[in-house]
């Protein structure tokens, strides 16, 4: 396999991004709604972070945490009894972390019509056995989307590491 999305010191091979592909389906129950009648975002964040988790220890094949969940949008409202699909895999790899792109679509059971519920990025990183930091395998686009999704993963990455400069020079003036 290619090695040339290797992030800096990581040589290992490259893995494809069909290897982290993760579908789940869940049933909106009543207890997992609102006074509405529609489901909790906090549900849906945690269906989220458990999709976006597996994809990435496929991937790095390692314990893996949740290092960020980062622009996570709702677009619109799940109802009790609806199903609700979940999508997550690998946009990107650097040294140690994973960027985890997550699609949430809702159908409902009576008319088979589906609607966009939510997406969301997620960082995780790797761990070895002692708890701390280890390399990932690099990921390797292939289609001209999951190009597409490594090329905005590294953009936002970028910004996430300026946000996290930020608030440590923030935190060094307290």
């Amino acid at each position: 396999m290619s090695k040339k999305n290797s992030a800096p010191g990581n040589s290992a091979p490259g893995k494809k991004v069909s290897e982290s592909v993760v579908q789940m389906t869940e049933l909106v129950l009543p207890s997992d709604t609102n006074t509405l009648g529609t489901i909790f975002g906090g549900k849906i964040m945690a269906w989220i972070d458990i999709a976006a988790a597996i994809a990435a220890g496929r991937h790095a094949r390692r314990v893996v945490v949740t290092a960020s969940i980062d622009a996570l949008h709702f677009v619109s409202a799940v109802k009790m009894g609806h199903f609700v699909h979940i999508q997550a895999s690998v946009n990107f790899a650097g040294r140690t972390s994973m960027e985890v792109g997550v699609r949430v679509d809702a159908e409902n059971p009576l008319t088979g019509k589906r609607q966009h519920t939510a997406t969301a990025y997620t960082t995780f990183v790797a761990l070895d056995e002692n708890g701390q930091p280890t390399p990932v395998p690099p990921l390797n686009p292939e289609t001209p989307e999951e190009k597409r999704r490594f090329a905005e993963a590294q953009k936002r990455r970028q910004s996430r590491m300026r946000l996290a400069e930020e608030l440590k020079a923030t935190r060094n003036d307290d």
